[in-house]
Parts: C-alpha cells; structure tokens; sequence
C-alpha cells in the first residue's frame, strides 16, 4: 500500500519535539518556584528564607525523574514531597533536599559525606557545586542502582560506597560538610570525628515514627560542637547491618 509521505513528516516532527520536552524543564521550575515560596513562608523558623542562587540552581539542574522509579518518572516527579523508592525507603521532599543543602553551607572546594544515598539525587543536587561527595548506602540494591543512575547521568565527582553509615568514610576525612538523611535517635559520634573544625553537621534526629529535629551541628575550631535545631521533620529511621533490608 502506498503511503503519503507528507501525512508522516507532522507526526516525526511532533515526535521529535515531545523528545526535545522530555526533559520535564517546566515542571522542574514549576518545583523550583514551589521550594522558593515553602523557603519564604518557613523562613522565620529556619533562618532561611531565601535559599543560595547555587542551591536554586542545582534543583534548576538536577533530573529529579531519573532518580525515581519508572511509575513515578514523570511530572509526578516534581511533585514537591517525597516518594517511594523501595525497600522502605523514600526521595526526599524537594524543599528538605535544598535546605539540608543549604545548611551545609559548602562550596566549590568542599568535601561532602552524605550517609543515606537513596535514590543518588541529594548526592547529585550537593555535586552541583561542590568538589567532590562520598556517600553510603546500606541497603544494597538502593546503592547499586544509585551508583549506576549518577553514573550514566556523568556525575564524576560522587563516589558510592555500600555499606553501615555509621562509622563514616574515615579514609577521606575531614570533611567540610557531613548530611545525613535517615534519623538515628542520637549523633553518631564517628561522624563527628570525621567534621572538619569549622564544619557542618546536618542530621535529623529522633525516634522512629515520631517528629523528628533537624539538626546542624557546628564544630569549633578547639572541636566543641554546637547544636541548632531547625525544624520538626520525619525522616526513615537510620539503619545498622542488623536491620537493613537484603
């Protein structure tokens, strides 16, 4: 049978331009504009009602769908809350992932430890700007695919690690910044050790199942710490080899 080619041409070229869209730009600013007004409306209580252009532009950047399952990549993506990523375990609240950010307060010299890898997206957001993150994991299969995720997208300056977050990365340490996204019930005090003096701490902590305080803790140059709370949050507990799903 004989087919037009001139009926095909419409049909390759609205292809083609729903392949140039599938970016989900708009619906990444959409977000971005969402974290701005929550970042203005917490502000009192955070001390940040404006969150660093760097912090604004790494949400700007980073592909948030690809971090997430396949049932959620799409404008549900952007949605600002948080999402299921198996096996327990969650994608942070866009608004809480520009804010623990932005409380780190790091550069483009910094040194990041993040403990929760997850889906890879915080680690990406904090490799926008930053010289280098390490970041664990120890749920196995979340580490895996986040790994391969930050990898294929061509973030060279995170480094994965599987394993119990609870000693840190104390081959690498100082480092300037330390984020935690799970809530253990006290601070582990390796993690600590490892906060360069002058550094920033930031950590939900609390019980699991109930509201949490987001931390920061700052260490002094003679290594005492000092503790802001920041906000009531939950977050999914922090976990040890004994309790970590396989």
């Amino acid at each position: 049978m004989h087919r037009n080619p001139y009926i095909a041409l419409p049909l390759l070229l609205a292809t083609l331009q729903s392949g140039a869209q599938s970016d989900f730009a708009e619906e990444r600013e959409f977000m971005v504009e969402q974290v701005v007004r929550l970042a203005e409306l917490t502000g009192a209580e955070t001390g940040r009602p404006q969150f660093k252009d760097q912090v604004i532009e790494a949400l700007r950047t980073v592909p948030r769908h690809e971090f997430v399952p396949e049932a959620f990549r799409g404008a549900d993506a952007y949605r600002n809350s948080p999402l299921p990523i198996g096996s327990g375990q969650t994608i942070s609240q866009p608004y809480i992932v520009a804010l623990m950010t932005d409380l780190a307060e790091v550069g483009p010299d910094s040194v990041v430890l993040e403990i929760g890898t997850g889906s890879g997206y915080q680690a990406a957001v904090l490799a926008e700007s930053v010289d280098h993150v390490y970041t664990i994991e120890i749920v196995e299969p979340l580490g895996r695919r986040a790994a391969l995720t930050l990898e294929r997208l061509g973030y060279s300056n995170v480094s994965v690690r599987i394993g119990d977050g609870y000693q840190g990365w104390p081959e690498y340490a100082p480092f300037d910044a330390i984020l935690v996204t799970a809530a253990p019930e006290a601070v582990p005090e390796p993690l600590i050790t490892q906060l360069k003096p002058g550094g920033r701490l930031v950590i939900p902590v609390g019980p699991e199942n109930e509201v949490q305080s987001l931390q920061v803790l700052e260490k002094t140059e003679d290594g005492q710490t000092r503790v802001t709370h920041v906000l009531p949050v939950r977050f999914v507990p922090f976990l040890d080899e004994d309790s970590a799903p396989r």
